[in-house]
């Protein structure tokens, strides 16, 4: 595999394991305020998401 090809096949991991690890650990709002979307997370932990999918996805990088 060359160099580019390498960055992008690691891109599309990372992108779709960054898809699939977001509705985890999601929590909506119990009592939502006038203007507030109730399908909206109280926290969604995007920093700690992004940190493991890339670990993840050097994992499977690894592999192919």
């Amino acid at each position: 595999m060359g160099i580019v090809s390498g960055i992008v096949v690691y891109i599309l991991l990372w992108w779709l394991i960054f898809f699939a690890l977001l509705p985890l650990g999601v929590r909506h709002e119990t009592t939502t305020q006038r203007g507030h979307d109730p399908g909206a997370p109280v926290n969604p932990y995007l920093w700690q998401k992004v940190i493991a999918t890339t670990l993840v996805a050097a994992c499977f990088w690894g592999v192919v």
